[in-house]
């Protein structure tokens, strides 16, 4: 990290230690040196290390969670509205959009800046400079460029008028009339067709706004130099052990809600803490109470550990050592929670308990161009239908889940839009009849130690078949014997997971889950950030995986199963015709009758070829400590560390003596 990165960092946290108060303390209550003077810190963890900080390229929950401080897209959610609104975030407000719903027109807010970097060398304003409309242009265009190979441009691509011309031959200076700067802080963008999700494409972190000047210093090295506008700016970086992010300077962001907006008095029943009330209830009206028209952020300083264990994290969380615990551990549920409440020595401390329906599925994908598992025959069609009739939702929801999950029927969870809550799997936890589509469909013949063997391999007769007076060709019998060969081969399925105490519980679960019903499987423990690399590159053959939305939308977890996002977003890499026509019909639809009969379909194809074996949706248990303030999460956004704000004085005394 640059020299003048730190020392600016450095220089920044002794102007904002002393020049931010917190309103109401009582300093004299603390023994010194502790004062409401003291800097404003925020504990936090990450459970999986962090990849490249580059919003174009990351697509794993820690990295994003780091994006979304660093980097601003135009639009954002309303902090405390449910169900969740846009709003403007370097965008003045929401778009002007054409009645035909093809043209969207944004307009910057002047005065938004770019964090120092050498890279602005040429500025007139030292290090830094203004963000204008063609660095929205920049930075969309870029999500184009094969050698990024980005998760994320499936958000724009063929939706940007014109912008075929960018996928012919990619030139980031190419101009499409789908993406204009009609002025330094006028954004116009026009769509080939209407898309009702396109507003929540703008709100991800992936379109948020970077410089040119510094994704060109630093050449394929931009994940190392997160230059961005967000409330934070980077401060200290230890790969895959600490970060630290700090307030950013130059940060223009106001908070604003309109949550309340035309609202009476508090709904009834609405009550605070239990993490599922809407907007309305007491929590929330102090939260706005204590957030309007103020400066984001309103902490100092961001601390952020990796804490890849469980038993760390809780540990530490127990200790005051991070501020809040977002979903329990499913392992140490025990620990903190008894009888679905709050343990009483915990709620003494003055800890709150929350609920929360989390928009995530967790799945387990299976390669579908494995050389194994992979591909569109009965045979493997067969067995990837027995893996998934092998799974124990209840066992893996008790045992593991600890009742904070409930069963996945289809990709899709609670809350979204298209989600269908009558809705159920046909492909249910049966031993039985996954053992009989094994033995029906080739994999009968089994070790000396009970697990199967693949397939006999075509172009021979099988072993013990008669050379001579064979069967009538189309009979059963030869339809039973041709084309195979005498020699079978061991038949190992290889899961990768990863190297935690709560992978190791997951892989025993597949073990007990696959031995069942004959299958060996090994597994292959690895970092997360590397089990992704080579999901992207296809060398991994099954693993399990989780989505949460980025926008609250039914399109945006089908489209993991979208052909033409192979080995981006779809790591399985289904391939389907008739799921892609279906998805592409969908798109096009708004939330009905009409796409929901799509979504049906599609449901049936993806439990007909079992590219997934869908698992869960977690209840996240969510714990805070007593001295954060403004706490509320959002179904979308992965952090809210730009809103929160701590008591210090309050910490002092909790801590005392931990």
């Amino acid at each position: 990290m640059p020299t003048f990165r730190t020392l600016a960092a450095a220089a920044l946290l002794t102007l904002q230690s002393t020049s931010m108060l917190l309103p109401g303390s009582a300093p004299a209550a603390v023994p010194a040196p502790v004062t409401a003077a003291a800097p404003k810190v925020l504990h936090m963890f990450l459970s999986t290390s962090e990849t490249g900080l580059d919003p174009a390229v990351a697509s794993d929950i820690a990295t994003l969670s780091l994006l979304e401080n660093l980097f601003d897209p135009l639009l954002r959610y309303d902090y405390l509205a449910r169900p969740v609104k846009l709003q403007g975030n370097t965008a003045t407000g929401l778009p002007e959009v054409s009645p035909d719903g093809l043209t969207y027109t944004f307009h910057l807010r002047p005065g938004i800046r770019f964090t120092p970097d050498p890279a602005f060398k040429n500025s007139p304003r030292a290090q830094t400079r203004e963000v204008t409309a063609q660095d929205y242009v920049y930075s969309i265009t870029r999500l184009y460029d094969p050698a990024l190979k980005s998760p994320w441009s499936f958000l724009f691509e063929g939706k940007l008028l014109g912008d075929g011309a960018l996928k012919d031959k990619f030139n980031v200076d190419t101009a499409i009339p789908g993406l204009q700067a009609l002025d330094r802080h006028t954004l116009r963008i026009r769509l080939a067709a209407p898309d009702n999700n396109f507003l929540f494409y703008l709100a991800t972190p992936a379109s948020a706004v970077v410089a040119r000047e510094v994704i060109e210093a630093y050449p394929g090295q931009a994940g190392n130099h997160p230059v961005g506008t967000g409330p934070f700016m980077l401060g200290d970086w230890k790969r895959s052990d600490r970060i630290v992010l700090l307030a950013n300077p130059e940060s223009t962001a106001v908070f604003h809600s309109d949550a309340f907006a035309g609202e009476g008095s508090t709904p009834a029943g609405a009550h605070a803490g239990n993490g599922t009330a809407q907007s309305g209830d007491a929590g929330d009206r102090a939260i706005a109470a204590a957030l309007e028209g103020q400066r984001l952020p309103r902490v100092d300083r961001v601390d952020i550990k990796i804490a890849e264990e469980f038993q760390g994290r809780m540990l530490g969380f127990l200790n005051g050592e991070y501020d809040y615990l977002e979903q329990v551990p499913e392992s140490m549920t025990e620990m903190v929670i008894r009888n679905g409440q709050l343990k009483p020595d915990l709620a003494a401390r003055g800890m709150q308990l929350y609920r929360f329906p989390v928009l995530q599925t967790y799945y387990m994908w299976m390669n579908m161009r494995d050389p194994v598992l992979g591909g569109y025959g009965k045979d493997r069609i067969a067995l990837r239908r027995a893996i998934s009739l092998s799974y124990d939702s209840a066992e893996d929801i008790a045992l593991l889940k600890k009742g904070f999950a409930m069963k996945a029927e289809s990709p899709l969870p609670p809350g979204v839009l298209g989600y269908d809550a009558a809705y159920r799997s046909p492909v249910p936890h049966d031993v039985a009849l996954a053992n009989a589509l094994l033995d029906r469909y080739g994999y009968g013949e089994r070790d000396p130690d009970g697990f199967r063997r693949q397939p006999k391999r075509a172009g021979m007769p099988a072993a013990g078949s008669p050379a001579a007076g064979s069967p009538a060709a189309g009979s059963p019998a030869a339809a039973k014997g041709a084309g195979t060969t005498g020699a079978t081969e061991p038949l190992t399925l290889v899961m990768s997971s990863e190297a935690t105490v709560g992978g190791r519980l997951r892989d025993e679960l597949w073990r007990k889950c696959l031995n069942a019903v004959g299958l060996r499987v090994v597994f292959k423990s690895d970092k997360k950030t590397e089990i992704i690399k080579g999901s992207r590159l296809g060398t991994v053959q099954m693993f399990e995986s989780n989505w949460i939305a980025d926008f609250p939308d039914g399109d945006n977890f089908y489209q993991l199963l979208y052909g033409p996002n192979a080995g981006r977003a779809n790591y399985a890499r289904f391939d389907l015709p008739a799921y892609n026509v279906r998805y592409e019909q969908a798109r096009q639809l708004t939330d009905g009758p009409a796409r929901q009969k799509l979504y049906f379909e599609m449901n049936q194809l993806i439990h007909a070829y079992n590219p997934w074996v869908p698992l869960t949706h977690v209840l996240s248990a969510d714990i805070r400590q007593p001295w954060l303030k403004n706490y509320k999460r959002h179904p979308v956004e992965f952090t809210q560390w730009r809103y929160l704000d701590v008591d210090v004085v309050e910490r002092a005394r909790a801590t005392r003596g931990r």
